[in-house]
C-alpha cells in the first residue's frame, strides 16, 4: 500500500495509522459510542409525540400527511406504524434530507417512493423540490411534523419546517407540530443570518445556534411573518417536564454524521470547517469529533477518511489528515459552554501553512456562517472577543424576538 502524501509532509507513523484506519478505527480511541436509549434526564421528559391523547383526536377521520424521518418515534415504534395500527389514514409522507429512514448521506438527493407498510406515496423534500406542491397536499386534510432537530441554523430540518409551514398556509391545511427537545437549546449564539446569503443551510434570519425547539421555531416563523401564504393554522403539542436547560440525550442519532451527543454538541462549532478545506471526520466513525488536513503541520493525531454510511465521497478520501481529536471531551463540560467555540477555527487557521487554500472558493463558508464578515475577520487576525463583539447587537435583537415565542423556560 502506498502512503498518501501531499505538500511534501510525511510522518513515520502514517503507515500505522493507515493500517488502523482500514479496520475502521482511529488511533488512540475506540469506535464512537451509539446514542443511549434513555437516561435519567430523558425519563422525565415527555415528547409531543408521546402525548397521543392530546393530538390524536385531530387526526380521527382525516387524511394525514406526515413530515417524518427515522427519529419520528412514539416509544420504540415509528409514528407511521403507530398511526397505521390505530386506523389513521396516512395519505402522504414527506421525507427531509437523509430520507425517510435517515440512512442517506449528507447532501444526497432523495427520490420519491412509496412506504412499504401503508402504501402511501413518499414525497422527497430534499430532491427536485424542497416545498410540498399544491398537488402534494390535495389528498391531505392535516399535516403532522415530527422530526428531531439539533438547534442549529444550518441543520436543514428547520428549512424543511419553514417550507412545510409556508405550503400549509398557502393551501389552508392545518399543521400539527409534535415537539421534541433541542439538545443545543441551552444557549443562543453566533452571527444572525445576512439574508443576502439565504440558502437551504440558512433559511431565515437566525443566529447559528437559535435556542428553539421546532415548535418554538414554527411559532416564530409564523408570528414574525417570515413565511408566505398568510397566517398558518398551526398547533404545537409541547413537551412536558422540559426546560431549555434540561440535559437531553437523543434516543437515536438525528443524521448519519452526528453519531453521538458529543458530535451533536460540537456540531455548531465544528461545522464551520465544512466551508474550508479541513475535514471534520466525515468518512470515519468520529464525525464532528475530529478535524484535520493533509498539510497540517502536526502529526500527534491523524485519521484517514473512507467512504461510509454518512459520506460516499468524504473530503480527502484515502489521505492522511493530521489535526485534533476531541473524542475525550466531557459531554457535561460541553453542555456548560453556552457558546460557540471559535478557538478551533481560529487556531487551525493560524497554523495552516497555505492560507490561500483554507477557505473553499465556492463561498460555502459565508453561507454557513451567515455573514461575509467572519471569513474576513479570521483572515485579518481578529481575536475571538473582537469577532464576537461585531455580532452582539444583532444577537440581542434576535433574543428579544425569540422570547415572544418560547414554550419552555430558559
Amino acid at each position: 500500500m502506498e502512503i498518501p502524501k501531499k505538500g511534501g509532509i510525511f510522518s513515520k507513523h502514517l503507515l500505522t495509522a493507515l493500517l488502523l484506519l482500514v479496520a475502521g478505527t482511529l488511533p488512540g480511541q475506540s469506535a464512537a459510542a451509539a446514542l443511549p436509549n434513555t437516561t435519567e434526564d430523558n425519563k422525565q421528559v415527555i415528547t409531543g409525540a408521546e402525548r397521543m391523547p392530546v393530538w390524536l383526536p385531530y387526526l380521527r377521520g382525516k387524511r394525514a400527511g406526515l413530515v417524518v424521518n427515522h427519529s419520528s418515534r412514539v416509544g420504540q415504534q415509528h409514528l407511521i406504524d403507530t398511526l397505521n395500527n390505530l386506523g389513521i389514514c396516512v395519505s402522504r409522507i414527506f421525507a427531509p434530507e437523509h430520507g425517510l429512514r435517515g440512512g442517506e448521506a449528507d447532501g444526497a438527493l432523495i427520490v420519491d417512493g412509496q412506504d412499504r407498510k401503508t402504501g402511501a406515496p413518499v414525497v422527497s423534500l430534499y430532491g427536485k423540490k424542497r416545498k410540498p406542491s399544491p398537488e402534494d397536499l390535495d389528498e391531505v386534510d392535516v399535516v403532522v411534523f415530527d422530526i428531531q432537530d439539533v438547534g442549529v441554523r444550518f441543520y436543514t430540518y428547520i428549512s424543511t419546517l419553514y417550507y412545510v409551514l409556508e405550503a400549509c398556509a398557502e393551501q389552508y391545511k392545518p399543521l400539527i407540530i409534535l415537539d421534541r427537545p433541542d439538545p443545543n437549546g441551552h444557549y443562543v449564539d453566533g452571527p444572525v443570518l445576512d439574508m443576502r446569503l439565504r440558502s437551504f443551510v440558512g433559511i431565515a434570519p437566525l443566529p447559528i445556534v437559535h435556542g428553539c425547539t421546532v415548535g418554538e421555531l414554527a411559532r416564530l416563523f409564523a408570528g414574525e411573518h417570515w413565511t408566505g401564504g398568510g397566517p398558518p393554522m398551526l398547533k404545537v403539542i409541547p413537551c412536558l417536564n422540559y426546560t431549555h436547560q434540561t440535559p437531553y440525550n437523543l434516543p437515536v442519532k438525528p443524521s448519519p454524521n452526528l453519531p453521538n451527543m458529543r458530535a451533536i454538541l460540537l456540531y455548531p462549532s465544528l461545522c464551520l470547517f465544512e466551508g474550508t478545506s479541513v475535514s471534520v471526520g466525515r468518512g470515519t466513525n468520529s464525525q464532528f469529533q475530529v478535524y484535520g488536513h493533509p498539510d497540517f503541520p502536526r502529526d500527534s493525531f491523524w485519521f484517514v477518511p473512507r467512504p461510509n454510511e454518512g459520506s460516499k465521497y468524504p473530503p480527502h478520501e484515502g489521505w492522511v489528515c493530521k489535526g485534533y481529536n476531541l473524542c475525550d471531551l466531557n459531554i457535561n463540560a460541553l453542555r456548560r459552554e453556552h457558546r460557540i467555540d471559535l478557538h478551533y477555527l481560529l487556531d487551525f487557521y493560524r497554523q495552516f501553512p497555505n492560507k490561500a487554500d483554507f477557505f473553499l472558493a465556492s463561498g460555502y463558508f459565508d453561507r454557513l456562517a451567515g455573514t461575509y464578515s467572519l471569513r474576513r475577520q479570521i483572515e485579518a487576525g481578529m481575536t475571538e472577543a473582537e469577532i464576537r463583539n461585531t455580532w452582539q447587537e444583532d444577537l440581542e435583537a434576535f433574543k428579544a424576538i425569540r422570547n415572544k415565542y418560547l414554550l419552555y423556560p430558559d
